[in-house]
């Protein structure tokens, strides 16, 4: 008896041993590949900057203009990087490595709120639950943000969506991609659940159609990729419309389902309806605090007329 308690406890301190070398080997891991693709981020910056010099030397070239300042240096070694990449585009893109898998694979998504979320927020969970398909709604309870983050990774989640209130009213939505980010901050407003839309028609949960509009700019197109890569990929025969409008930077979500020949096609809005107001981006992911900031919503551009960041202009016809 004195043995077998002896071996058994030997037993679990091997075990114990074994599981702090495996847990010290996974956390090495994604340091290692945190690394490989902050490296990558960096080539792609100088890749950028470079391909934005050949383009200027190439526009002074074709059109006869002096060659500016600032290139005059250079200009010979980046007509020879010209002349040997040809009409090939050499610079690299994160979204290759972001969203690697998208439109191969569907995205499998986690939905939860902030702490002690009210009864309409709990409603409003389910109504975006029903939006997103290959969604999973989890109850926040006692979880932190590092350990929810850590249990979507070791289940291959691609995004961590966190819904925020503030008595009792939706104002915050946050899209965390994972294993690396990026991820991205909006505000809430204008919030009409299901139950509060006249006419309210059935929702079905097949594969959306997705309509992206005046999303021109850079940060417009870096929003659109964030948000359509919530989606699978639907089928032609999809009668459901999900449409993202951009005005004034505020983006509006309408949900509808279509019915009737293509001659006299009707939509039937099923909800919710929703504003989206972007405030920040960071490159990392959600419990990560030291990490490089992509865009921000800064106090003096609110004080900016007529300056809109994610696509342009739109006036009254």
């Amino acid at each position: 008896g004195v043995v077998s308690t002896q071996t058994k406890g030997e037993f679990q301190t091997f075990q114990h041993y074994f599981k702090q070398i495996n847990l010290r080997t996974m956390i090495r891991r994604q340091a290692r590949l945190r690394r490989e693709y902050l490296y990558r981020k960096g080539l792609e910056e100088q890749e950028r900057a470079t391909a934005e010099r050949k383009a200027a030397l190439k526009a002074a070239v074709e059109d006869g203009k002096k060659i500016p300042t600032e290139l005059k240096k250079d200009a010979v070694s980046l007509q020879k990087q010209m002349d040997m990449d040809g009409a090939a585009d050499t610079t690299l893109n994160s979204v290759d490595d972001e969203y690697l898998y998208a439109g191969v694979k569907d995205p499998k998504l986690v939905l939860t709120t902030s702490r002690s979320p009210s009864s309409r927020l709990k409603q409003f969970t389910k109504e975006v639950r029903l939006i997103l398909p290959n969604c999973q709604r989890l109850n926040r309870g006692h979880f932190v943000v590092k350990d929810l983050v850590e249990a979507c990774k070791s289940n291959d989640v691609t995004d961590l969506i966190i819904l925020h209130e503030h008595r009792g009213v939706p104002d915050g939505l946050v899209i965390c991609h994972l294993p690396y980010g990026p991820t991205a901050y909006f505000s809430l407003s204008n919030v009409v659940m299901r139950h509060d839309i006249p006419n309210v028609g059935p929702v079905q949960e097949i594969y959306p159609h997705l309509v992206f509009h005046n999303f021109t700019t850079k940060l417009g197109k870096r929003v659109e990729s964030i948000l359509k890569h919530l989606f699978p990929v639907p089928k032609d025969s999809s009668k459901r419309v999900m449409s993202f409008v951009n005005s004034e930077d505020y983006i509006s979500f309408r949900h509808h389902m279509w019915t009737g020949p293509n001659s006299n096609i009707e939509l039937s809005e099923v909800g919710p309806r929703f504003e989206m107001k972007l405030y920040e981006i960071k490159q990392g992911t959600l419990e990560q605090n030291h990490v490089n900031t992509e865009w921000k919503l800064r106090p003096f551009m609110n004080t900016a007329r007529k300056r809109y960041f994610i696509g342009d202009e739109e006036t009254d016809s």
